[in-house]
């Protein structure tokens, strides 16, 4: 009945409550994506894997439970795990269970068949777990393995998300075999009350190239990022630094924007991301999981919650050096059917524009914005600090904003949903610049959360205001400017 409101072209389940990104890979000629899945329900619990098979990350092919919580070790959920490919073209696979005692342990799992492209069945190690929480840690504390990267002595290295106290860590583990660890003296890092680190993701980022990196390489020419998923507030972070492979050590570029503290990996609603490195094209993919704004009564009304945000490449913002750049993966283009240019549009303060798209429904939006130099120049300088989230919204006017696109607008406009740019001008002249997201009149019904998103944005002199856009169920699409 409620299938209209199911996105066209995200990643969801068939039906039930989805939540965490794990283990995606890149494995004969198929793209493997699990997650954490309730099958029975479309609200958490019952901890399962799903698991689709895609051919371009856009298309996929639904397949039978990965793994189920059958034993003592992940009786209470087989929760949030990695994929490591071997030298040798084999798989194995790392993941959290939640034991019959709710303690949090590390378990290893493997394919049956190696020679199925669709890795349909899987094969917990008949030892499990093979990690359980070491001394002065929670036993509710230890959880997500990542990725294992190889050490400069030949080891496999893999860090866990844990916290002491308020502090938030990722312990390290070397290996050789995915049996036997070896606790490293340290943590990789930890930055004091972030609190619990789940779901952290370590890898590495060209200085000099638009291309993807294995997650073992290593270099001079090379950053390495490391993210983590606040439990606390429920936002994923990231911050970039120097790998000290011998050391076992990260640390940050700037501690100022330390893990945890500075930049987030998205504003808006956006959690447990996993990253892999996309061995066919080289390229390093972001997943990320999207809570919808609905109440848990609409959930399970629909039948199912939650879905994946659209794949994104990864690279280091070799301008900034202290920022990641991140675009939905080229695939996302065989989509698009028919064209509609608008160009060289002058929008007026205070005007709405509406664009004819002949019915469209679902749309990928490239918008480009340039501000009037006078208006720049007229405009007066303040030391206020802007924020999306503190400042009303698209309803906040200023001399240089809001300016961008109302999506999901109905006729009437008694529902839409705002995503713009603002530019604040500050007491020395110099402009900031804020990309949000208001979701205060996305919808007329009062069971769904309607909050507003956004952060700063860097602009180098000389560049313009680009925006991309995708919409899986639109009616009507207007320009609207300050």
């Amino acid at each position: 009945m409620l299938s209209w409101q199911r996105t066209a072209f995200h990643f969801q389940p068939e039906d039930n409550w989805m939540n965490d990104p794990n283990g995606p890979l890149y494995y004969k000629g198929w793209y493997h994506f699990f997650y954490q899945y309730n099958p029975n329900a479309a609200v958490w619990g019952y901890i399962v894997w799903g698991h689709a098979v895609s051919k371009d990350l856009i298309h996929w092919l639904h397949l039978p439970l990965a793994m189920v919580a059958d034993e003592w070790y992940d009786k209470n959920g087989v929760w949030t795990g990695s994929a490591t490919i071997l030298p040798d073209g084999k798989i194995v696979m790392l993941y959290t269970g939640s034991t019959n005692e709710s303690v949090q342990v590390q378990n290893l799992a493997y394919p049956a068949d190696h020679n199925d492209p669709l890795l349909l069945r899987w094969v917990k190690y008949s030892g499990n777990p093979v990690l359980v929480p070491p001394p002065g840690i929670g036993a509710k504390d230890f959880r997500d393995p990542t990725t294992a990267w190889k050490t400069s002595e030949g080891k496999w290295r893999i860090i866990i998300g844990s916290k002491i106290n308020k502090t938030g860590i990722a312990l390290v583990y070397d290996t050789e075999d995915f049996i036997n660890y070896t606790l490293s003296s340290g943590i990789l890092h930890a930055v004091p009350k972030t609190g619990m680190w789940e779901c952290v993701d370590f890898y590495p980022v060209s200085k000099t190239g638009q291309n993807g990196l294995d997650t073992s390489f290593n270099g001079p020419q090379v950053k390495h990022v490391v993210k983590t998923s606040l439990d606390d507030d429920r936002h994923d972070y990231y911050a970039i630094g120097t790998y000290d492979d011998k050391a076992a050590k990260w640390y940050p570029d700037n501690p100022e924007i330390d893990v945890g503290i500075g930049i987030r990996v998205d504003y808006g609603i956006f959690y447990a991301s996993k990253t892999f490195y996309d061995q066919s094209k080289g390229r390093r993919v972001l997943w990320g999981w999207i809570g919808e704004s609905d109440s848990e009564v609409a959930d399970v009304k629909k039948g199912w919650a939650s879905l994946q945000g659209i794949p994104r490449t990864v690279v280091l913002d070799t301008k900034t050096g202290s920022n990641l750049l991140q675009w939905p993966v080229e695939e996302v283009e065989s989509l698009r059917l028919k064209s509609n240019d608008f160009n060289n549009m002058e929008v007026k303060a205070g005007s709405v524009v509406p664009l004819e798209l002949d019915g469209a429904t679902q749309l990928d939006i490239v918008a480009e914005f340039e501000l009037d130099k006078k208006a720049i120049e007229r405009a007066a300088e303040s030391n206020v600090e802007f924020s999306c989230s503190n400042n009303g919204g698209a309803s906040h006017r200023g001399a240089l904003g809001p300016f961008g696109l109302l999506v999901l607008a109905d006729d009437n406009l008694s529902e839409y949903t705002p995503v713009y740019f603002f530019v604040a001008k500050g007491n020395n002249g110099s402009l900031k610049t804020f990309f949000c997201t208001d979701q205060s009149r996305s919808s007329v019904a009062n069971d769904v959360r309607k909050e507003i998103y956004g952060s700063y944005v860097p602009v180098l002199k000389g560049e313009k205001l680009s925006v991309r856009i995708l919409v899986s169920r639109d009616r009507l699409l207007p320009l609207t400017a300050s």
